[in-house]
């Protein structure tokens, strides 16, 4: 496993730093490429790390976080690593007991019911003290890395967190969730209010710790109308970017870019382009060409490849790519997929993918 380098000026010298730059909007030699979910199970190596443990209890072991976050570094040239984590580590810092049950996903032993419930959850949340596992897993990762690429640090934004604290699981409606927004405005902005300003903390301690960007994941935004976005998402995205930069300054902290990847928020993208983060993350249900027209010149974009076309024959892939490039243009750009890796993706095809984007870009910046 990893092995942790002391080093007195702190962490190793970035090797890499294509992802970064093209984060921040400056000039790249190519297209940098990551993955969503890029540490999963659709690697053997994952699967046999993972396959004793409690898939909590892993998150939990900054040495098994650090394992899983470099096993697809050692097989593919990406250009960043994410640590491996999860983003439901948050409701558990806040009190509530989060179990993965094979074959259903992570549920919530007493999700929220009533409004009385949301004095069940702790009110001052210590990041270090609750989450200060996923902190040594990052300080670690980073060490670990050796400079190869940058370490991206995470969190779902407070909409997704309060879906899943209020359905107790996945769900293909969010009605329950969707109810409280309509039923009690403003409880759910207390607790909104709530994850906000623990996500913050949250986020600012991982770059304490060594993370050198941040992605925000707002994966529930499609179950959301515009009207419904605009209450109760996006004043909390705008709020954390906002807070989380001003945190990083008053603690001398490096200002590192971020990410907002909301799924399904074509509705959203103008604002979004306009909420304080440098990179704006897209799905793969929307045309380059039109994500580009909405969000404007002073935005990165990551995206948007459908995971799916990954299940295509490597020379599609390649094809695929070819104009997914073409359409976003090489710069001020990240290649990503759409959303996650699905666990029974062959991981010759992800490396099809990521040579793809190298070589594409390449050749589209030299001609």
């Amino acid at each position: 496993l990893c092995s942790f380098i002391h080093s007195p000026k702190g962490f190793p010298k970035l090797k890499n730093d294509t992802f970064l730059r093209a984060a921040r909007g400056e000039e790249t030699e190519h297209t940098p490429v990551w993955c969503m979910r890029q540490a999963g199970r659709y690697l053997p190596e994952f699967r046999e790390t993972r396959a004793a443990q409690d898939f909590f209890a892993t998150c939990r072991s900054p040495k098994l976080c650090c394992e899983l976050t470099l096993q697809p570094l050692r097989r593919f040239p990406l250009d960043a690593a994410i640590i491996f984590s999860d983003i439901l580590v948050v409701p558990q810092a806040l009190g509530m007991e989060v179990v993965m049950v094979p074959g259903k996903g992570p549920t919530f032993t007493e999700p929220l019911k009533e409004v009385e419930d949301l004095l069940k959850l702790r009110q001052k949340v210590d990041v270090t003290a609750e989450l200060g596992y996923v902190f040594q897993a990052i300080t670690l990762t980073r060490h670990s890395l050796e400079g190869r690429v940058p370490l991206i640090g995470f969190s779902g934004a407070p909409w997704t967190l309060m879906s899943y604290m209020i359905e107790g699981g996945g769900s293909t409606t969010m009605a329950k969730a969707k109810s409280w927004l309509y039923r009690h405005p403003e409880a759910s902005h207390r607790l909104l209010r709530l994850l906000a300003n623990v996500v913050t903390d949250y986020l600012v301690g991982q770059v304490a710790a060594g993370a050198q960007a941040l992605q925000l994941f707002e994966s529930h935004a499609g179950h959301l109308g515009p009207e419904q976005f605009q209450d109760f998402a996006l004043p909390y995205i705008r709020d954390i970017a906002q807070a989380v930069k001003s945190k990083l300054k008053e603690e001398a902290l490096p200002l590192v870019p971020m990410i907002i990847f909301a799924k399904d928020a074509h509705y959203a993208l103008r604002d979004l382009a306009h909420a304080g983060y440098e990179v704006v993350g897209l799905d793969w249900t929307i045309q380059p060409q039109e994500a580009r027209a909405q969000t404007g010149k002073d935005v990165t974009l990551q995206g948007n490849l459908d995971p799916c076309a990954l299940y295509a024959p490597k020379e599609k892939i390649g094809e695929l790519v070819k104009k997914m490039l073409e359409g976003f243009g090489t710069q001020r750009y990240i290649a990503n997929l759409g959303h996650g890796l699905y666990p029974d993706m062959n991981p010759e095809h992800v490396g099809a993918f990521v040579e793809a984007v190298h070589a594409h870009s390449r050749h589209i910046n030299k001609h």
